[in-house]
């Protein structure tokens, strides 16, 4: 009987959170360039502005509530996959099939999105926060004072403000991330030439990186847009159609920085938890 290290449950938050502090920067230039009402700056034009306004440290604004973020949306999304699919793994004797994998992946991250919607947020916010004038400025001093003062200023229900998008994107991302991962990494053992190294793990999470911000970008910009607003859309087709006016391009603001902070985002997500699963995971027997 051979023994195998599976993920624990909460491997997928600790890995996501890791990734993302490292990783930060980017996502906040992606926010700033996705709030723009007109195309004025890009990313490297973007970066200058905010270092040269508020200093280096503004590009980690917001790091606290990326964490939540991850703590929540992340840990929830791959504890569902990964639980279900080890379990199903060891049932079957053998892998899932590719759309199990995409059902598993969309439903793990639509729960997961719906969850991690609050502190997403009060992310948003937080990032875009130096691009503000100084007297339009939230200024949360972190994530808790965040959701504490959404809470009484704006109600509950402005916590899920955008969860909608947010869950759909999180399924979305899911499938690009989770789903392609594993169906990447299955393909690539099978040629023979590679065993279940890092180097394996780097290719099989750059496709899948990939994979992740073709699918939710149009999505992932009009979330953006309405965790940011002040009360300018009334609802999300309301958002949807005041973005279509500035034509098919909106829908892919960002796009670049977006690959490049989510791409190495799951890059190194996946590698830290390959790293924990194989030193820290819960042995099993197969």
């Amino acid at each position: 009987m051979q023994e195998n290290r599976v993920s624990r449950w909460y491997f997928g938050g600790v890995s996501s959170s890791a990734a993302a502090c490292l990783t930060h920067p980017l996502d906040l230039i992606k926010v700033h360039l996705q709030t723009q009402q007109e195309v004025r700056l890009r990313m490297i034009g973007m970066t200058v502005n905010v270092v040269r306004r508020e200093g280096y440290l503004a590009l980690y604004s917001g790091l606290t509530a990326s964490i939540c973020r991850q703590m929540t949306y992340s840990l929830l999304r791959f504890a569902i996959y990964e639980t279900v699919r080890d379990r199903i793994i060891r049932k079957n004797k053998g892998p899932m099939p590719f759309y199990q994998k995409v059902l598993l992946g969309a439903f793990g991250g639509f729960a997961g999105g719906f969850v991690g919607t609050p502190a997403d947020l009060v992310n948003v916010r937080m990032q875009n926060d130096v691009k503000l004038a100084v007297e339009l400025r939230r200024n949360y001093a972190h994530v808790l004072d965040g959701l504490l003062r959404v809470w009484r200023e704006e109600g509950v229900k402005k916590l899920f403000s955008g969860a909608t998008m947010a869950s759909t994107r999180g399924a979305l991302v899911s499938v690009g991330q989770l789903s392609c991962y594993d169906q990447s990494k299955q393909l690539v053992l099978a040629t023979g030439y590679f065993t279940d190294s890092i180097l394996t793990h780097f290719l099989a999470s750059v496709f899948a990186g990939g994979c992740a911000t073709i699918l939710c970008q149009p999505l992932d910009v009009v979330k953006t847009r309405l965790m940011n607003s002040k009360l300018e859309y009334r609802n999300v087709f309301h958002c949807l159609t005041e973005t279509a006016k500035l034509g098919p391009k909106a829908f892919y603001k960002g796009l670049v920085p977006a690959g490049i902070r989510l791409i190495p985002h799951t890059v190194l997500t996946f590698i830290f938890l390959e790293q924990l699963k194989q030193h820290f995971g819960k042995v099993v027997a197969t």
